[in-house]
């Protein structure tokens, strides 16, 4: 037995203990390809072939491990019992099935007896994996193609579980669901069992080209987890109605590479020296070998994920779980919000391990004062290695490494400094100033303050305050009744039902169009009570929230219209189509009332919209969006009405930097924001902060393609939510999902899969309270994700084509689904 070697991590000057090998035993014949086991204070492996070896890890004391000797072939599987009183463990061969009673074991040592285990099974053939039932009473063996249900107290098969058509590699017990049990096999499929009756409840489709090797059920989640030959990690859910439908398909090696590239693109963005990254170095350069296999040979819990950047805590950063992800190469951990790698280990960037490349491992699942064992066999020799890994260290090294571009400088969707006077949006400011008819400047005079009991100061003097949301005004109208009625409806709109379930009852739908045509942008006003559509057909169309009655058609546009946006006083409508012009609206009168052509813009716009509540006017063209200023003419001169005094300027241009064109831009027009946020061609996605003037930020890689909508969480006049809140947002892509990131930290903090989106570029909306998540899906049907969930909760079905836009009501828990053969369709609570 060797002593133990400390390998450690230089960083900066500080050195930190990553890994430690406590242990390395020698065997006399190979012990590659064997079910490990690690409990909560011990750990078990087999030595010498038909020997069981238990090794405390609590003792730090140079002892022998405890040989438990009743097998004549070689020990193949081994598994510890669910519970910790009494302490059982389980080892097979193809002769016998023995349990193991450690705690009778060790009294009947110290009183000179010679213990003996529980064979439960006889020469059921090669055994490759063992699992205790939940309440230790049942084991289930995994010999051949059968899984063999055996009593954990006697000799007695309970059932014979058949139906695989290669080698069973692994079994677990549902524990939430009882008489359930799931196995995978070499024929690439997985089988859900009744193994009390003995019936197979569902089948799976073949799901890869490589045989399925390790299998691991999240009990939280409610998914199975299953990992094959070719590092390949599938979850599917386990949730009644879900139909075991694939939650998402992980490729470990490809995360690996991207883990690697966001190191080496932090390194030259930050320049960091190469001195520092020592570690980082060691593991890109691994990257330029040649790996034949990658088999996922174990999957286990990794304990709850610590937030370690710095002081900033992201919004799921107390909910996130991870995975350890063992190959024969190293350890990952995954994260099960992002489904992205964490951390990596490499065992051969130790070169003071004894082992390099394993044939199997297992790890502790509780982390111990922020570190975990971990237990090894060499593939190509005959060792076994006890590691212990401090976690804590581990993920620190790397993710000092992951800097983003400008993540230092604090990032917020909330103003929370004074605007600058070399801010492109204070030199545009409207001054005090009011035009008299005669055209004579004037301004307004300070007046004294007045101080009696029931009059208020007229606060003429007093600083302005900034407000989250401005006050919500109503309409004036000739009719009394008319004004009553409306009151009566704002009074019914205080606050947005924060405590109801999401909008899944399918209450209404229409065709938008006379002809098929698609929808392509819907968003409600801000009150809630209009929805504007923009259609392939070149038209525009306002329909009443409750989609009844005629819309009202603005029309104009010589292209598909691609972007439509409220203004936030509710009167204008801005719309950018495909022939290259921008159209704002007034919403009384149907008419346009500036149209900016397409002499100004030499591309279609792709996005518009009003900004800095009502102030600019945003728009995407190209690779740059413009910051434009704009006056609308809104007096009625009947003589004169030819004349428009309508106007519109640019103030700024801002380019992304290496993309061919803006694919989608988003920024807050409900409170005032400095942050606009764009994503371009090259998959990138950058932040902007105008009160600077300039980027702030760039996220490399957003998706695995060019993201088509970002979506922020803008809140709404009729809801409250905490100020970080806002600092959500979401991208997706065509074939990428849907991610969830935090502007504080600039990560991906939850990944969104599910819902179907191949080829058309799918809708999401975030909901006014900020905890549901909805998308379109190409399966027509409509998807709702809870926030902390990456699994959907509801499935919104009756469509007749793809759906692709979704839109939240503002103002009341309504949900509006647009598809592709252009029907609008109205879900309620």
């Amino acid at each position: 037995m060797e002593s133990p070697v400390d390998l450690c991590f230089t960083e900066e000057g500080c050195s930190s203990n990553i890994v430690l090998e406590k242990q390395v035993f020698q065997s006399k014949v190979p012990e590659s390809h064997v079910q490990l086991a690690c409990g909560l204070h011990y750990c078990a492996f087999p030595l010498n072939g038909n020997e069981l070896c238990i090794w405390n890890t609590t003792d730090d004391s140079d002892h022998q491990p405890l040989h438990l000797i009743g097998h004549h072939h070689s020990i193949t599987a081994l598994a510890f019992g669910s519970k910790v009183n009494p302490l059982l463990i389980c080892s097979a061969s193809s002769d016998y099935v023995i349990v193991w009673n450690l705690d009778e074991y060790m009294k009947k040592v110290l009183q000179g007896l010679m213990p003996q285990g529980i064979v439960i099974g006889t020469l059921l053939g090669t055994v490759l994996y063992v699992r205790f039932s939940p309440d230790d009473q049942t084991v289930a063996v995994c010999a051949g193609n059968r899984v063999y249900m055996l009593s954990a107290k006697e000799e007695a098969v309970l059932a014979v579980l058949e139906g695989h058509l290669a080698p069973v590699t692994a079994a677990e017990f549902c524990t939430w669901e009882k008489n359930i049990l799931i196995s995978v096999s070499e024929d690439r499929s997985f089988k859900v069992w009744d193994y009390y009756t003995g019936l197979l409840i569902y089948q799976s489709a073949v799901i890869t080209a490589f045989p399925l090797l390790s299998l691991f059920i999240d009990e939280e989640n409610k998914q199975i987890i299953t990992g094959c030959a070719n590092g390949q990690v599938w979850i599917f859910s386990l949730i009644s109605g879900h139909q075991y439908r694939r939650v998402v398909h992980i490729d470990v090696k490809k995360e690996k590479e991207k883990f690697y590239s966001k190191i080496k693109k932090s390194e030259q963005l930050d320049e960091i020296q190469n001195s520092s990254i020592a570690y980082a170095s060691n593991d890109l350069r691994a990257e330029e070998t040649v790996e034949t296999t990658f088999p996922v040979i174990r999957i286990e819990q990794c304990d709850k994920f610590v937030n370690l950047s710095d002081e900033k805590q992201s919004f799921s950063s107390e909910n996130t779980r991870c995975l350890w992800i063992g190959t024969s190469s190293g350890l990952f951990i995954i994260n099960l919000a992002t489904f992205e790698v964490e951390a990596v280990l490499h065992y051969k960037d130790y070169s003071a391990l004894s082992i390099h490349f394993t044939g199997s491992c297992a790890l502790m699942k509780k982390v111990v004062s922020g570190k975990v064992f971990c237990l090894l066999t060499s593939m190509f020799e005959n060792t076994v290695a006890l590691l212990e890994i401090n976690v804590v260290a581990l993920l620190r090294s790397q993710h000092s490494k992951l800097l983003v571009s400008g993540k230092e400088k604090g990032l917020s969707v909330v103003a929370s400094c004074a605007l600058l006077p070399t801010s492109p949006l204070y030199v545009k400011k409207e001054k005090n100033k009011v035009v008299s008819r005669k055209g004579i400047k004037s301004t307004i005079k300070d007046k004294p303050l007045v101080f009696h009991n029931k009059i208020k100061s007229s606060g003429y003097t007093s600083m302005p305050q900034m407000t989250m949301f401005s006050s919500r005004t109503t309409t004036q109208q000739n009719s009394s009744a008319s004004k009553c009625k409306r009151s009566c409806k704002q009074k019914n709109k205080e606050e947005y039902p924060l405590a109801n379930s999401p909008p899944t009852k399918s209450e209404r739908h229409i065709t938008a169009a006379d002809k098929p045509t698609s929808i392509c942008c819907i968003q409600y006003s801000g009150n809630g009570e209009l929805l504007a559509c923009g259609l392939a057909d070149k038209t525009l169309l306002a329909f009443s929230s409750s989609l009844t009655g005629s819309p009202t058609v603005y029309s104009g546009h010589d292209g598909a219209v691609n972007s439509v946006g409220w203004s936030h006083d509710r009167n204008w409508l801005v719309s950018s189509s495909e022939d290259r012009t921008l159209r704002i609206w007034s919403v009384s009168t149907a008419e346009p009332a500036l149209c900016l052509g397409k002499e100004m813009f030499h591309k279609p716009i792709r996005s518009a919209q009003f900004y800095y509540i009502d102030t600019f006017i945003l728009l995407s063209c190209g690779a740059e969006f413009h910051l434009l200023r704009y006056f609308l003419d809104t007096s009625k001169d009947e003589i004169k009405r030819y004349k428009n005094k309508s106007f519109c300027k640019s103030v700024q241009k801002f380019s992304m930097a290496s993309t061919v064109e803006i694919t989608s831009l988003s920024a807050v027009n409900e409170f005032y924001s400095y942050i606009v946020l764009a994503a371009g061609s090259n998959r990138a996605l950058e932040v902007f902060d105008l009160n600077a003037g300039c980027s702030a930020a760039v996220i490399p890689d957003v998706h695995s393609r060019a993201v088509h909508q970002i979506c922020q969480n803008k809140g709404s006049a009729f809801s409250t939510q905490r100020s970080e809140a806002y600092n959500i947002f979401l991208t997706t892509a065509v074939g990428d999902g849907i991610k969830l990131w935090d502007l504080r930290t600039l990560r991906c903090e939850r990944r969104f899969e599910g819902h179907r989106n191949r080829c058309h570029p799918c809708g999401i909306a975030i909901s006014p309270c900020g905890q549901f998540i909805a998308c379109g899906s190409e399966d027509k049907c409509a998807y709702v994700y809870e926030k902390h969930s990456s699994t959907y909760s509801h499935k919104l079905t009756g469509h007749s084509e793809s759906v692709i836009n979704v839109a939240f009501n503002p103002s009341s828990p309504q949900l509006a689904t647009a598809t592709l053969d252009g029907k609008l369709q109205l879900f309620l609570p």
